[in-house]
C-alpha cells in the first residue's frame, strides 16, 4: 500500500476520534463557555449562593454645615448732601476719622443768612408790638376788629420768615446723620457748593455684615438667628448670626441673598473683603461608609446593593450628603442595614447569596 494512503486513513481516524470528543469552538465563541456554564450553574435552583462581604452598618446623628464665599460689607452707608447752596467756610474732619452722630462735618459761610435772620427778627419784634397796641385799642373800642386781623396776619408771616431764616441758617452746619468713618471727602475751603452736591461719606463698620448668595436647595435649612462664623482672608474668626434672608431670587443668578450680622468695635472687619461663611445646619441621621460600595442602579442612579433578612440583593437609592476622612455621608437607608462592600458589581437584584463578614471571614 502505498505511504499516501496510510498518511490519508491515519487523518481521517483522528479527525473522527477529535469529532467524537465534542470538543468544538465556533466563532471563537469556546473561550466564553466556562463563564456561561458558571452564571447557568449560579442561577440554577440546587446552586451554592455566591460568597459577598457584608458590614452592618446603623444611622448615626451628623450635623451638617454650609459652606459659603461672600464677602463683608458694611451695614450703612450714607452720602451727606448739602441742603442749601453757598460757598465752603470751614472742612471740619479728614477722611478716615470717626465721627459721631451730630458731629460737624464741613459749614457753609454763615454771614448773609445770619443778616438776614436779624431783619426778620426785627421785622417780627415791630409787627408784635403792632398787633399788641391795636389789640389794647380794639378793646377800648379805638379801633376796627379788621385792623387787629390785619397786624395778627402781618406778625403770623414776620415770625415764619424768622423761622425760615433760622432753618436756612442751620443748614449752613452739614453734620453726620449717624456715626461712622469718613469714607470720602471731595470738597476744599472755598468750594461753591449747590443743592444736591455732596459734602462727605460716611461708612459705618460697626455692626458689620457679611453677605453671600445661596441656592435653592440651600436655602431650605436656614432661618433667622441662626449662628453663623464668617473667616475673613485677611486672618480671624467671626460670630454672628442671621439677619436677613432675600424673600425673592436674584433674577439673573437664581440665589437669594443672606445677611450675617457682626460686631466689629475695633473696627477689625473691613468693608469688601472675601470671606469663607460657614453655617451649621440641623443634625439628621446618616450613613457612613466607604464610597467604594457605591453602584450605579439599572437607571443610572447612585446607590448601593445590601442583603436583606432572606439573604437576598436589594438595592437602595441614597442622597450623597458630603464626605468626611473616613468615607461619604448617605441618606435614604434604613436604620440598619447589612451593606455589601465587596463583590456588590458581581450579583444583581434578587440574587440568593451567602453573606460573610468581615469578623467570619478572618476565622476561615
Amino acid at each position: 500500500m502505498r505511504f499516501s494512503y496510510i498518511l490519508a486513513a491515519a487523518i481521517l481516524i483522528a479527525l473522527g476520534a477529535w469529532l467524537y470528543t465534542g470538543d468544538i469552538v465556533v466563532g471563537g465563541r469556546g473561550d466564553q463557555e466556562p463563564a456561561i456554564a458558571e452564571q447557568n450553574a449560579a442561577s440554577a435552583p440546587d446552586a451554592k449562593p455566591l460568597r459577598v462581604k457584608v458590614e452592618r452598618i446603623a444611622a448615626e446623628a451628623r450635623r451638617d454645615v454650609l459652606l459659603l464665599r461672600g464677602r463683608t460689607e458694611a451695614e450703612d452707608r450714607v452720602t451727606v448732601r448739602a441742603e442749601i447752596e453757598g460757598t465752603i467756610e470751614l472742612i471740619a474732619v479728614d477722611k478716615g476719622d470717626t465721627v459721631k452722630a451730630g458731629d460737624l462735618l464741613c459749614r457753609i459761610e454763615t454771614r448773609t443768612r445770619a443778616a438776614r435772620l436779624a431783619e426778620a427778627e426785627a421785622r417780627l419784634a415791630q409787627a408784635e408790638a403792632d398787633f399788641e397796641a391795636a389789640e389794647k385799642l380794639a378793646d377800648k373800642g379805638f379801633t376796627a376788629q379788621t385792623r387787629v386781623r390785619v397786624l395778627r396776619a402781618l406778625r403770623d408771616a414776620a415770625q415764619a420768615n424768622v423761622e425760615a431764616a433760622e432753618w436756612d441758617l442751620a443748614r449752613t452746619q452739614i453734620v453726620a446723620p449717624s456715626a461712622g468713618i469718613v469714607e470720602t471727602l471731595d470738597v476744599r475751603k472755598g468750594s461753591l457748593l449747590n443743592v444736591g452736591d455732596v459734602c462727605a461719606a460716611l461708612v459705618d463698620i460697626d455692626p458689620m455684615l457679611a453677605v453671600a448668595q445661596v441656592s435653592e436647595r440651600e436655602l431650605g435649612g436656614l432661618s433667622l438667628g441662626i449662628p453663623a462664623q464668617v473667616e475673613p482672608v485677611t486672618g480671624g474668626a467671626f460670630d454672628g448670626t442671621i439677619s436677613y434672608i432675600a424673600p425673592a431670587a436674584d433674577p439673573e443668578t437664581r440665589t437669594f441673598r443672606i445677611e450675617i450680622k457682626l460686631d466689629n468695635p475695633t473696627g477689625a472687619l473691613r468693608d469688601g473683603i472675601t470671606s469663607e461663611i460657614t453655617i451649621p445646619l440641623a443634625s439628621q441621621m446618616a450613613h457612613r461608609f466607604s464610597p467604594a460600595a457605591l453602584v450605579l442602579g439599572d437607571d443610572g442612579v447612585i446607590g448601593v446593593r445590601a442583603v436583606d433578612d432572606d439573604n437576598r440583593v436589594v438595592f437602595h437609592t441614597v442622597r450623597l450628603l458630603g464626605d468626611s476622612g473616613d468615607g461619604v455621608w448617605v441618606a435614604g437607608l434604613p436604620d440598619t442595614v447589612d451593606l455589601i462592600v465587596r463583590g456588590q458589581e458581581y450579583v444583581t437584584e434578587g440574587l440568593l447569596v451567602e453573606p460573610v463578614t468581615e469578623t467570619a471571614e478572618a476565622a476561615q
